[in-house]
């Protein structure tokens, strides 16, 4: 019966049942440190079958960040807002809080992802340079038209930044907050609660993108009041998340 119902599973489970075992052994070992071997035995499947439905590194890569933003109700919510000074507010909010407030369950799967970009980094980039392709191709054209709409609301000034620049500036600081915490023992602590510094970090990285501070305090006081949800650790978020 037992292996009647693995012969059953559908192409999508046995997918989604490869990517749950590569996740923490690349965060573990590293892309290069993991052999297939490895990953076919977590997954309690043949090599071949592995190869089947990967059959290289970079769809395995692929696999796992369609499995990060599929269903996340953060994204379809930003994904339906309209271009405005409120919504780019929203936004960066939104990943400030996915990198430094993610509750117990989540920060395991969020910890796991950073380390598969870290480990990206010290090795071919490879996995890093699709999460950013796929984060660029989701999230921004959206903040851009945001920072178009902000601009033309009086709220932001455009100075000599590219839309593109300010947009990853804004999440390489998130970002960065995140990886000096993943030891037990963070490497360094910020001071103030953990409330305080979602806002102080969000403040900042919107003053650095141009906003006025009159423009945020309003934005800020409306999103604090309805926040987005942060993506629960059976989706994952956009690591941006």
């Amino acid at each position: 019966m037992g292996a009647m119902a693995t012969i059953r599973l559908d192409s999508d489970e046995r997918r989604k049942t490869i990517v749950a075992a590569a996740v923490p052994l690349f965060a573990q070992k590293g892309f290069a440190g993991t052999t297939t071997r490895e990953l076919a035995e977590a997954a309690n499947i043949s090599e071949a079958l592995l190869f089947r439905h990967f059959p290289s590194k970079k769809h395995l890569y692929g696999e796992i960040l369609r499995l990060g933003c599929e269903g996340d109700p953060a994204l379809e919510r930003l994904a339906a807002l309209e271009p405005s000074t409120f919504t780019l507010v929203r936004m960066i909010h939104y990943m400030v809080r996915y990198f430094l407030l993610a509750g117990e369950a989540d920060r395991a799967e969020r910890d796991s992802r950073l380390r598969l970009v870290l480990h990206s980094f010290l090795e071919d980039g490879e996995y890093a340079r699709e999460l950013f392709e796929t984060i660029f191709t989701r999230v921004q054209p959206l903040f851009a038209a945001s920072i178009e709409a902000a601009a033309a609301a009086g709220d932001l000034v455009f100075g000599p930044i590219a839309s593109a620049n300010r947009f990853w500036f804004g999440h390489h600081v998130a970002a960065m907050m995140a990886f000096v915490s993943l030891p037990v023992r963070a490497c360094l602590s910020y001071h103030g609660t953990i409330t305080t510094l979602v806002d102080e970090t969000t403040w900042f990285i919107l003053r650095g993108i141009g906003m006025t501070d009159a423009a945020i305090a309003a934005a800020l006081a409306s999103s604090a009041q309805n926040p987005l949800e942060l993506a629960s650790s059976a989706t994952g978020a956009a690591d941006g998340r």
